[in-house]
This record gives structure tokens, C-alpha cells and sequence, in this order.
């Protein structure tokens, strides 16, 4: 325990005196208990039934504990600027599977079909996610925008005595990008009610992100390729 207590302090220690030297400086966290909760609205579990969709998390995401709406990322990296304000974040190694079976009068009626969305990023200067987009069976577009977001409760790095560190965040009002909507309705063949249904979703959830100079067993880092 000792050990990890001088561990923690030397990492909160270095984070404190090179983001104060540094414009931007990126931290590998992967190795922190530092995660990333997706969280989909009912409205959006809701087109999902409507629209025979399942998600299914692979790589290093993990559904959450006695839901069906949530999903784990560890976050594999954070940008600090030199106030200490977080710029971006990733999640490399993290996907969602989006799919279904077509129904009938589609292209590929009775086949699987969907979209795999991997490695997520967020900017803040953007107010965009950004993920890597992959139809099943298709070609992987790198670092798309999937959601704009609403910082409902800003990441700020606290300090606490002997130098531990926290951060905490919670993004909300997710809604698709034009590429994400399309991309989208292009690899789920969605139908013309279908599409209806999607464009009528408000808000696809939240976001949270939870940070703590805690040590767990590391989590690749590699990106996801489908």
C-alpha cells in the first residue's frame, strides 16, 4: 500500500509541475482507474427496439453492471493544457458494434448489418466525439465526428493532500453528426420510417468521465480494427 501511495504521489507530483510548464501535454492513463461511461437515453433505447438494433461492446469496452444502456471505456489518454483545463481525451482500443438483421425489402435482407465505431476521442474545442467508423463487411473511415455534447459538468483536475488526484466530467445532449446520422442510416439500411424515427431522437444521452490516480491492471492501448 505504501508503494502505491508514493507511486500516486509521484504521478500527481509530475502532473502538477509539467502542465504548468507544458502548453498541451498528453498523459497516458491506461493504467489508472479512468473510465468513460456511455449512457443511451430511452428515447434512444427505444428507436433501437423499434429498429430490431443490439449494441455490443468489444475491445476493451465493457457493458456496465445490471444495465442495458451503459457501456465502460477506459480512457486510455488525456490533453491538459498549461491551466490545467482538460483538452481532449481517448479511448483507444474501445468499440460499440451497432446492427441488426436487415428486414425484409432491403438490400440484405436476412444478413447482419450494421457499424462498428471504435477508438473514441473527444475535443473540446470542438464539442465534437470522434470514432473510427466501420460498416460490417466495409472500409474503416478514421476519426469521424459521431456526437456533438453539452458540458453539463466541466472536467476539472482537483488536488487533494498528500497530491491525489481526481477529475470528474458529464457530457450530455449527445446528438449525431451529419456524417454519423448518415453513416448510420447507410449501414443499418434503415427504411424510410425508420430513418423518421431516428432523426426524432433529441439526445442520444450522456457521458461521463471519471478519473483517479489509482492504479489497475493496464488496458491496451492499441486501436481497435474490426
Amino acid at each position: 500500500m505504501r508503494v502505491l501511495n508514493v507511486r500516486s504521489t509521484a504521478i500527481a507530483a509530475a502532473l502538477l509541475v509539467a502542465s504548468a510548464a507544458a502548453s498541451a501535454l498528453t498523459i497516458p492513463t491506461n493504467a489508472l482507474v479512468a473510465d468513460s461511461v456511455q449512457k443511451f437515453s430511452q428515447e434512444a433505447m427505444d428507436g433501437f427496439e423499434l429498429t430490431g438494433v443490439t449494441i455490443s461492446p468489444l475491445g476493451n469496452a465493457k457493458a456496465v453492471a445490471n444495465t442495458t444502456d451503459s457501456f465502460a471505456f477506459p480512457i486510455t489518454s488525456i490533453t491538459v493544457d498549461s491551466k490545467l483545463h482538460i483538452a481532449g481525451g481517448e479511448a483507444s482500443g474501445s468499440a460499440l458494434e451497432i446492427a441488426r438483421i436487415a428486414p425484409p425489402r432491403t438490400p440484405s435482407a436476412g444478413q447482419k448489418v450494421g457499424i462498428v465505431l471504435a477508438n473514441f476521442a473527444i475535443d473540446y474545442n470542438a464539442k465534437k466525439v470522434f470514432a473510427d467508423f466501420t460498416p460490417i463487411g466495409g472500409v474503416t473511415a478514421k476519426k469521424v465526428g459521431l456526437f456533438n455534447f453539452n458540458v453539463a459538468t466541466p472536467l476539472g483536475i482537483k488536488y487533494k493532500f498528500p497530491l491525489t488526484v481526481t477529475g470528474r466530467e458529464v457530457l450530455d445532449q449527445l446528438t449525431l453528426t451529419p456524417e454519423s446520422r448518415q453513416a448510420q442510416i447507410d449501414a443499418l439500411q434503415l427504411r424510410a420510417f425508420e430513418i423518421g424515427a431516428l432523426d426524432a431522437i433529441t439526445t442520444f444521452g450522456s457521458l461521463t468521465q471519471d478519473i483517479k490516480v489509482t492504479f489497475r491492471k493496464s488496458v491496451p492501448t492499441a486501436p481497435y480494427q474490426p
